[in-house]
This record gives structure tokens, sequence and C-alpha cells, in this order.
């Protein structure tokens, strides 16, 4: 059999899952306005070549501390730097051993139910990598977006609550102190994170700095460079917050708008591009004999190729359009 239509079908499969995956992801914009805001803030770091020493030395306890099964998957994940950024922004336990055991559980299983229903070798092994690829990335995308939506919703009343204390007299460091005693969730974690950081020795915008990265988001980002420009210039820190906790406010308002807005279309784009993938699956279950004829008629191969780059196309367009840069 000719290889050229299974790996047109194959790839036309990769690049309408990918492009899905990608386009509604999130818009472009909000990644190059995280990259103005990193050369903002850039501008306003100080470093000092003991907070650096003591760095490098917490690294090496915490490289210390990694389980063998973290170290060997690791080798094999791609970027595990990056995994392990994004598995501590979900604010969970989780490790990239246990991300890697998940993946690894997961290919095997997708590959297995496809292959004993009688599919093609190939096409087993390609659902079962997608799946052991995507799950898990979803999963974790899935708590990131809830704790950073969870952070974002309550991250204006702690500037509120910093402004309060600053104009009653207490400095910066005490009053972020209060706010991770006073406010729960993730807003409470992470300035609570940001205290213990300074008791080990960390200077203020050091700390600031680390959760801003660690965290992604724009509104802290914007609260780190306000610090790190006010320490510089002077002026009144209490109304700069203040100010901030009202456009941030309104920065919400707004998203909330465009989401109510957008819904419409994002719902029907992902019901259309996810409708024949589901009729393939249950006809597949229900009579296999009938659609193992996709895999054999080149004919068929090719017609399925087509149908979903145009698909990832229609799906591309449709995500771009619905995005809106605030």
């Amino acid at each position: 059999m000719d290889l050229l239509p299974l790996l047109m079908i194959g790839g036309g499969a990769f690049a309408v899952l990918a492009m899905m995956v990608f386009a509604f992801s999130g818009p472009s914009v909000e990644r190059a306005g995280a990259r103005r805001l990193t050369g903002l803030r850039d501008r306003h770091t100080v470093s000092a070549t003991g907070q650096a020493a003591m760095e490098a030395q917490i690294r090496r306890v915490s490289a210390a501390r990694a389980t063998r099964m973290d170290n060997t998957f690791a080798r094999f994940l791609p970027n595990p730097a990056q995994l392990k950024k994004r598995l501590s922004m979900t604010g969970k336990t989780w490790t990239v051993g246990q991300y890697g055991m998940a993946s690894l559980g997961l290919t095997l299983i997708g590959f297995a139910a496809l292959w004993l229903q009688g599919a093609p070798i190939w096409l087993s092994l390609f659902v079962g990598l997608f799946l052991g690829a995507g799950i898990p990335h979803f999963v974790v995308g899935v708590f990131i977006k809830r704790r950073v939506g969870k952070f974002t919703a309550k991250f204006p009343d702690a500037i509120e609550l910093l402004v309060r204390g600053l104009r009653s007299g207490l400095p910066i460091t005490e009053t972020m102190t209060v706010v991770g005693s006073e406010i729960d969730g993730p807003v409470g974690e992470e300035f609570r994170a940001v205290s213990d950081k300074m008791k080990i020795g960390k200077s203020l915008d050091t700390a600031l700095q680390e959760t801003s990265d660690r965290l992604g988001t724009p509104e802290f980002q914007f609260f780190v460079i306000t610090i790190a420009i006010q320490r510089e210039t002077g002026g009144n820190l209490a109304e700069t917050l203040a100010n901030l906790a009202d456009v941030l406010r309104k920065r919400s308002q707004m998203k909330l708008k465009i989401k109510a807005m957008s819904s419409e279309s994002k719902a029907s784009a992902l019901i259309v591009g996810a409708l024949p993938f589901i009729v393939f699956g249950l006809v597949w279950f229900i009579n296999n004999n009938y659609m193992a004829n996709f895999f054999k008629d080149e004919r068929l191969m090719v017609a399925g190729g087509g149908g979903l780059i145009w698909m990832a196309l229609g799906a591309w367009i449709m995500a771009k359009m619905v995005n809106f840069e605030i």
C-alpha cells in the first residue's frame, strides 16, 4: 500500500488538532503584552551577588530533593524546566515524575483500546500518543486557568487592603504579610510566599519578581512594575496602587463583556470542529469494519486528509475572529 495517503491523513489529523488547540489556547496579543511588560520590568530589576549565590544554593537543595522518577522523566519529557513551572502554577503538589507516569499510562491505555478494537497499529499509536501528551497538558492548563482566574478576581481587593495599610502608616512589607493572612485562596498563598521569601533574606523586588514569573499574569506584572518604579522615583505609593486597583477592576469587567459577546462564536466553532471526530468514533465502535475502509481506500484517505486541512483552516479563522486585545 502506498504510504503517501497514510502520511497525508495522519498529517492532516495532527494539523487540525494542533491548530485547534493552539488557536483556542489564547490570543497572541497577551504574549506580546507580556513580552513588553518583561522588557519594562527588567529595566527596574536590581541584582546582587549575594542574592544570586543564595538562589543558587536554594536551587541545589531543590534539585537534591527531586526523586529518581522525576529525574528519569525529566530526561525524556521536552523542556522539563517549563513543565515544572507549569505544575507549580497549578498550586498542587504534582511533580514531573507524576506527570510523566500519567502521560505514559494514558498512551498505553489509548493504544491498547484502539488496537484491540481492530484499528491499524499506526492509528492506535498516533491516538495513544495524542491522548498521553494532550490530556495531562490540558488538565494542567485547566487548573492553571482556574487558579489564575481566582487570583485575578481577588487581586484588586488585595491591592485595596495594601492601600489601607499604607495609609495607616504601615510599611509595604508588613502590609503584604497582613494581606497574606487576611485573604484566602491563591492571593493569600502568593503573598504569604512573598513574605516567607523576604524572611529568608530576599529583597522585596526579587520576591515579587519570582512570583510574577511563576504566575505570568499581566495584572501582577503591573503591580510589580508599579512598586519598582515607585521605589526608584518616589511618590505616593498608596495613591498609585489605588489607581491600579481601579484599572484592574475595569480591565476585568471588559474581559467579561468580551467573553459574553464571543461565547456563542466559540461554542459554535468547538461544536462544529469536534462533531466529525465524535461521529467517526461512534461509528467506529458500532461497526469498525465499515469504517476500516477509510484506512484502506486511497481515495477516502486523500479526501479525509483534505477535509481535515480545511477544517483546521476554518477553526483557525474562527478562533482569530473572536480573539480581542484588551
